[in-house]
C-alpha cells in the first residue's frame, strides 16, 4: 500500500493522523501466521477542536460534512399528568451514513480483513466492539477520505481497552500488527493518544449506541461475530 505523502495544507487545518501501512509480511518464526506489520509515522494533531479549512479548495462531499450542524438535543415526554409534565431527554446518535462507509471501506481493505479472520475467537473483535470503531471514527473530526486503516486499529485497540475486563487480548492487536517487535508500541501509543484527544475524550459508549449502529445496516457481515454463538 502506498505511503501517505506529507501534507501541504496550512497548519490551522482539520487535526488527522498521518500513517502508512505496508504491505502483508510473512513471519517465518511462527508456524500458521502471516503477520501483517503497520508501520506509522505521526504528525501533530492541532489543539483545535475546530475544524478549519480553505472552503473554495473542498469537494461537495467535504463542504457537506464540514456545514452540518451537530444534532440538537431532542426531549420526549416521559409521564404527563394533570397539569404536570415530565421531560426526558433522549441521546441523539452523532453516527452518519459516511462513518458506517468509512467502516465498510476499511473492512475491504487487506490488512483488517486478514486481521478480522486471524481472530477466529473474536476475542479483540466482537461486533459489539467493532460498533464503537464507527462510534469513534463519528467522534474523530475527520473528513471520510482521511480514515485509513490504521485508525480502524487504533480504535479497536481504545474499544477493548474500554470494555473488556481481561486486557490481555488486545495485545494480540500488537502481535498482529508488529510480531514479537516492540520498536512500534510507543508510537502506536503516541497515536492512540493523538486520536483520543481529537474526540474530545469522549471514549465511553452505550450499549445502546451500538445496537443503533448495528441496526443502520443489519445485513452487514461484521454483525455476526457474537461471541454468544461461539462453540
Amino acid at each position: 500500500m502506498a505511503a501517505s505523502e506529507p501534507s501541504s495544507q496550512p497548519e490551522e487545518q482539520c487535526p488527522q493522523l498521518s500513517t502508512t501501512v505496508a504491505s502483508p509480511v510473512m513471519d517465518d518464526d511462527i508456524p500458521g501466521l502471516s503477520e501483517a506489520r503497520v508501520e506509522t509515522s505521526p504528525q501533530p494533531l492541532s489543539s483545535s477542536p475546530k475544524r478549519k479549512r480553505d472552503l473554495s479548495s473542498d469537494s461537495e462531499d467535504d463542504l457537506a460534512e464540514l456545514l452540518e450542524p451537530d444534532p440538537q438535543p431532542v426531549w420526549s415526554v416521559e409521564t404527563l399528568c394533570g397539569l404536570r409534565m415530565r421531560l426526558k431527554r433522549r441521546r441523539v446518535s452523532t453516527v452518519r451514513p459516511e462513518h458506517h462507509k468509512v467502516f465498510a471501506r476499511l473492512l475491504e481493505d487487506p490488512v483488517v480483513k486478514k486481521f478480522l479472520n486471524w481472530d477466529k475467537m473474536l476475542r479483540v473483535s466482537d461486533k459489539y466492539l467493532l460498533s464503537m470503531v464507527i462510534a469513534y471514527f463519528s467522534r474523530a473530526g475527520l473528513f471520510s477520505w482521511q480514515y485509513r486503516p490504521i485508525h480502524f486499529f487504533l480504535a479497536l485497540y481504545l474499544a477493548n481497552d474500554m470494555e473488556e475486563d481481561n486486557q490481555g487480548p488486545k495485545q494480540d492487536i500488537f502481535y498482529f500488527l508488529y510480531g514479537k517487535s516492540y520498536a512500534q508500541r510507543p508510537m502506536f501509543h503516541k497515536l492512540r493518544f493523538q486520536f483520543i484527544r481529537s474526540m474530545g475524550w469522549r471514549i465511553w459508549v452505550s450499549r445502546e449506541e451500538c445496537e443503533e449502529i448495528q441496526a443502520y445496516n443489519p445485513d452487514l457481515w461484521v454483525w455476526a461475530r457474537d461471541r454468544t454463538n461461539l462453540t
